[in-house]
């Protein structure tokens, strides 16, 4: 198939994040072609179908915002038509201008973390993102040649910290032999790579999350990026950003998937608009 041009990076994925942030705005906007998604649309519920619901969205994201999380089990349930379904909308968005961060949640050690590493953070890979979630949950130091790989493509990954899941607690916030919590722990690891500026490793953390709970420091995280899910259907409201994530506002990208894919294509650009809107005022609190 027809590979993207390879566009000229700057040098690391959080340089790229921080431009995005001053011209186009925090707000990222996740593509979740489900089932049930697609029926409300009325699309057909198959890798075609999942592929014209984001491009309509990716269509009205343009000129809007900058950042798109496009949700992978959705296409990989379509087995290898999906895959090839997102491969096509990957490099439509990147094609667009927009930051692409694959939410793929991949982990693993050795050889089989490499394959994955090759497969959403090369430039000759066959899926064109800028970025990648990743579990730490095999040791997080399991994920030092994966972030080396990354930094070498100027591509970002996003840690699974703490989310808003409520099954996480139990786990995230487990004290480990060092007495601290396990999400304690995947933060201090992660922010280890950002010393300057916003880096290019960052951390998944819900809205929902209670970062004391989970034993997290803030100020240990000023330069690492936030990837924040959790907003809009589930719950968390934008024009509460500042007051959720208080000094990490600044460095935190906010996600919504359904409230702006809503019930049909119809106002789709209108949702976005009021998201960003919504959002705009939520940092200014």
């Amino acid at each position: 198939m027809r590979k993207t041009e390879k566009p000229l990076l700057p040098s690391s994925f959080g340089d790229r994040l921080l431009k995005t942030f001053a011209t186009s705005g925090q707000l990222c906007v996740g593509m979740d072609p489900s089932v049930e998604q697609l029926k409300q649309w009325g699309l057909a519920e198959t890798a075609a179908g999942a592929e014209q619901f984001c491009i309509q969205i990716i269509d009205n994201c343009v000129g809007e915002i900058g950042l798109l999380k496009p949700q992978v089990s959705f296409f990989e349930q379509f087995g290898s038509e999906g895959f090839a379904a997102l491969e096509r909308v990957l490099i439509r968005a990147t094609e667009a201008g927009l930051i692409v961060i694959a939410d793929a949640k991949r982990g693993d050690i050795g050889s089989t973390m490499d394959g994955y590493a090759r497969a959403w953070l090369s430039t000759e890979g066959p899926f064109v993102a800028d970025a990648v979630t990743v579990s730490p949950y095999l040791g997080a130091e399991s994920l030092d040649p994966t972030i080396a790989f990354a930094s070498s493509n100027s591509k970002g990954v996003f840690i699974l910290a703490a989310t808003s899941n409520p099954e996480a607690k139990v786990l995230q916030s487990s004290i480990s032999d060092n007495q601290r919590s396990v999400a304690s722990n995947v933060s201090s690891y992660a922010a280890g790579f950002n010393k300057e500026s916003i880096g290019s490793v960052g951390l998944v953390i819900g809205a929902q999350a209670n970062l004391i709970d989970m034993a997290i420091d803030p100020k240990k995280l000023i330069h690492t990026p936030i990837l924040a899910p959790g907003f809009g259907a589930q719950g968390a409201k934008l024009s509460n950003a500042r007051s959720i994530f208080g000094d990490l506002a600044e460095v935190t990208i906010f996600s919504v998937s359904r409230s702006v894919a809503g019930e049909s294509p119809v106002g789709l650009r209108e949702r976005v608009q009021s998201a960003k809107a919504e959002l705009e005022i939520g940092l200014s609190r």
